[in-house]
């Protein structure tokens, strides 16, 4: 075997990049509220199911836990400022649909708005909270999905999400997405002569 060239690191969380998302929750207009969240991904896909983590000082935490409820709103270049602000900023004292010029729109099955401006917007419905230790996860059902019309191409049914210039989120910083380098079976397609 050969020699461990490789320093070791203190002990944190290193799985990067992560999709970064703004959570919208609420479902009265005046608790309407919006967190950016990182800690978030799939956990199933029949049915289909997610995850969020929130730490239970945040002020989403309780709207979320009280409503059973939450969209998870895919982020974008263009969303980028507000993505960062709404994370930054408490809805104890902001409204931050307001600040940030965000419009909520209805959903199809829960009662908490959409975010018009993002492409996706995944509806869930709590289905569990774990308390892991800093954070607590959210397990959720997906019940209903959101796609910006201009992004979905009818003829091959596939919605073009790269086109919506999605953000990703690594070690305290935001990133946009680069080129493909491949797809999903891309290493054992049969080569043609």
């Amino acid at each position: 075997m050969q020699k461990n060239n490789k320093i070791k690191l203190k002990l944190k969380t290193m799985i990067y990049p992560l999709p970064a998302v703004m959570v919208s929750c609420g479902i009265k207009p005046e608790e309407y509220n919006i967190i950016t969240i990182s800690w978030t991904g799939t956990i199933c896909s029949n049915p289909p199911m997610c995850y969020i983590s929130i730490r239970p000082e945040r002020h989403s935490y309780n709207i979320i836990k009280k409503t059973g409820e939450f969209v998870i709103n895919l982020t974008t270049n263009e969303l980028a400022y507000a993505t960062d602000w709404c994370g930054f900023n408490s809805g104890k004292n902001n409204n931050k649909f307001k600040e940030m010029k965000l419009t909520p729109v209805k959903a199809q099955i829960v009662k908490v708005p959409l975010i018009k401006e993002s492409p996706l917007n995944i509806e869930c419905k709590l289905t569990e909270i774990k308390q892991l230790g800093s954070h607590d996860m959210f397990i959720a059902e997906v019940v209903a999905i959101n796609a910006d019309e201009k992004l979905y191409n009818n003829e091959t049914g596939l919605f073009k999400l790269i086109d919506s210039e999605p953000i990703s989120y690594c070690n305290g910083k935001y990133y946009n997405l680069g080129n493909r380098i491949g797809k999903f079976g891309y290493s054992v397609e049969k080569k043609e002569n």
